[in-house]
């Protein structure tokens, strides 16, 4: 079983805390999409950034000096997002940090496919970017098949907990004997299910903690997740669409 989440857009270097085990596996392909970026001027990175000056500087900079094999942090302890915070890494024992090098993944725009322990710097690339490379248009288009292809020589089961904007760069691609599982983290109103952005990150990490701290390797197990306020809902689950649900006045963990 492979988990796969997203990256964060905030980013921190960590020399200090164990060295990366490896380099990432599409690191030519990253090199390429760091050419591209250095190709452009700061007014072109900052519109296929969509941030603010503050945040383009500080990028610009990353891409100008970027060096792919110096200076790397291990991924899992690079991104900084809730998701991140809640999933806690830092603070994982030795038999969490072998589950989740062993099963989590990590989609990237910039690097692809990530393990736990792959090297990286930071920068600033979403999966939805338009950016154009060669032939392709977008990132989509840059990646194709690459990243499901690496996924299915690696297992035969793959459970989502990116959102659709990584997810959707494998799912067109998977093989027939893929068997592939979505969590879905909401609250039902009037009848429909409605996901919140940053509950749903909150409730990946803590799912992705769940998951190494039982040692889970069967996505039918994943029912027994209770935490944040959260449990399954059978009544509107499927057979590889587990939902959960929290009530609207269930507390949160504060990060």
């Amino acid at each position: 079983m492979r988990i796969l989440i997203a990256p964060a857009k905030k980013m921190k270097v960590d020399t200090d805390s164990f060295l990366p085990m490896s380099l990432p596996q599409f690191l030519p392909q990253a090199a390429v999409l760091l050419r591209r970026m250095q190709e452009m001027d700061y007014r072109q990175l900052k519109a296929l950034w969509k941030c603010n000056d503050a945040i383009a500087a500080v990028s610009f900079e990353q891409v100008a000096r970027g060096r792919l094999t110096e200076n790397l942090t291990p991924a899992i302890l690079s991104y900084q997002g809730i998701q991140y915070q809640y999933m806690a890494p830092h603070v994982f024992a030795h038999s969490h940090l072998q589950y989740i090098k062993e099963h989590l993944r990590i989609l990237s725009g910039f690097y692809g496919l990530l393990r736990p322990f792959d090297g990286v710097i930071p920068y600033r690339l979403e999966m939805q970017a338009k950016l154009a490379v060669g032939d392709a248009k977008n990132l989509y288009g840059f990646w194709k098949d690459k990243l499901a292809h690496q996924l299915c020589s690696e297992t035969d089961v793959l459970l989502n907990l990116a959102s659709k904007e990584y997810s959707k760069a494998i799912t067109p691609y998977l093989t027939p004997k893929t068997r592939f599982f979505t969590c879905i983290f909401g609250e039902k109103k009037e009848g429909k299910i409605i996901e919140k952005g940053t509950l749903c990150k909150m409730a990946r990490g803590e799912m992705v903690r769940w998951l190494a701290e039982e040692g889970i390797t069967d996505p039918y197990a994943l029912p027994s997740f209770r935490r944040l306020g959260y449990a399954f809902s059978k009544q509107d689950s499927t057979d590889r669409t587990f939902v959960f649900l929290k009530e609207a006045d269930s507390p949160c963990r504060v990060s």
